[in-house]
């Protein structure tokens, strides 16, 4: 993939403390951008390394019900699953390129009708006994006795599509880029607020960069910047194969595995959850037979076609898996970060929010949101 340089070689827009600074060039830093280049702010990306950004290794899941979100997380995928078609429309109309989105319906199946049953989001799907599921999902394994089939959930192909049209959307709005950049430091003024941030290039060279406004949203890596903030690495191995065409139609949401077919036969598998790997890079054999044995499990016909890629990545996980969104603990500095597994699904709602909450848009509404993904909300009350 070409870099955003030579996409648009005038993609450096001039320095100043009037501009708002986007810290990480993943999916949530770009569709933050967006947002606000939409809405008339000057905006610059600094990014480290896109490759290594959520954005192009989550399988692209929009599953709020399939996930069996509960409580606050589950309004709010709700409300993002609810804004993605027009949050698409309008990256495509900026960008020329399509995005990739799927209504295809997500089946999540189960040993029994009982557990089935207890699935925290059951009322929000079709239930399936053993022979509907069949029809759903032909050649699920036999271990599988019901089901619930979520037609609302689908997906977005975020590795190939999404990450590409977000660039170009953004280049589109005169969003400017810093590449190959690392964030060093947050530098404050006398009153603690943000006064500038503190680089170093991929040559070494470091600088400071005068800022008043900056969103974080570097994903895995947001507590190096800001220790007070509750993230850690969770990473997460993946793969995918080549399948005949059509020969899957829904998502599959199994225990520990899912399988995501896009519409060209490439089945995309995921994923491990291994918080105690740290940022430890690379595959594993054992992660990667636990992939293959929830393939087995799940449609043991894919077992047998062909591989294509291996990855891996870092999922940025909080105490509740649910994101910091709103004004962070410097001031100056908002927050859009801590998504975990749910990024790809959130990121048309905390786009929408942040750029509300900066121009201070904010309806009633949307302040309730914000509210329930304070940063400090694991801070112990006062008695």
């Amino acid at each position: 993939m070409a870099p955003i340089a030579e996409m648009d070689p005038a993609f450096r827009r001039s320095e100043s403390a009037d501009q708002l600074l986007i810290l990480g060039g993943g999916l949530m830093g770009l569709a933050v951008a967006h947002q606000l280049a939409r809405a008339g702010r000057q905006v610059q990306v600094l990014s480290r390394r896109r490759s290594e950004a959520a954005g192009f290794v989550a399988a692209g899941m929009l599953a709020p019900h399939a996930e069996g979100l509960q409580g606050d997380l589950l309004a709010l995928g709700q409300a993002s699953l609810e804004r993605i078609p027009a949050w698409v429309a309008e990256l495509e109309a900026d960008g020329d390129l399509a995005c990739g989105l799927r209504r295809c319906g997500i089946v999540v199946p189960f040993s029994t009708p009982a557990e089935r049953d207890a699935y925290p989001t059951a009322c929000f799907g079709q239930p399936l006994d053993r022979a509907e599921l069949e029809l759903q999902v032909p050649g699920i394994g036999p271990f599988w006795e019901a089901g619930l089939l979520f037609a609302q959930d689908g997906q977005i192909d975020n590795r190939r599509r999404l990450m590409r049209a977000l660039e170009r959307a953004c280049v589109a709005r005169g969003v400017g880029f810093q590449e190959g950049v690392e964030v060093l430091a947050l530098e404050t003024d006398a009153a603690g607020a943000l006064a500038a941030v503190c680089l170093r290039s991929a040559d070494g060279e470091e600088r400071r960069l005068p800022a008043r406004q900056a969103v974080l949203t570097a994903g895995a890596w947001s507590a190096r910047l800001l220790p007070q903030l509750p993230i850690v690495p969770v990473k997460g191995q993946m793969l995918s194969l080549q399948g005949p065409r059509q020969a899957l139609d829904r998502v599959i949401f199994g225990p520990g595995t899912y399988l995501v077919p896009r519409d060209d036969g490439l089945l995309v598998v995921g994923a491990t959850s291994e918080p105690e790997a740290g940022f430890g890079e690379g595959l594993t054999p054992a992660g990667q037979r636990q992939l293959q044995a929830g393939i087995a499990s799940l449609l043991p016909v894919a077992a047998g076609w062909p591989p294509m890629e291996r990855w891996w990545g870092f999922r940025p996980c909080t105490p509740d898996q649910a994101p910091l969104l709103g004004q962070g603990p410097m001031v100056g500095v908002w927050l859009a970060c801590g998504h975990h597994r749910n990024g790809v699904l959130l990121a048309a709602i905390t786009a929408e929010l942040l750029a509300a909450a900066i121009d201070g848009r904010l309806s009633a509404g949307q302040q309730r949101q914000l509210a329930s993904f304070r940063w400090d909300r694991f801070a112990p009350q006062p008695a």
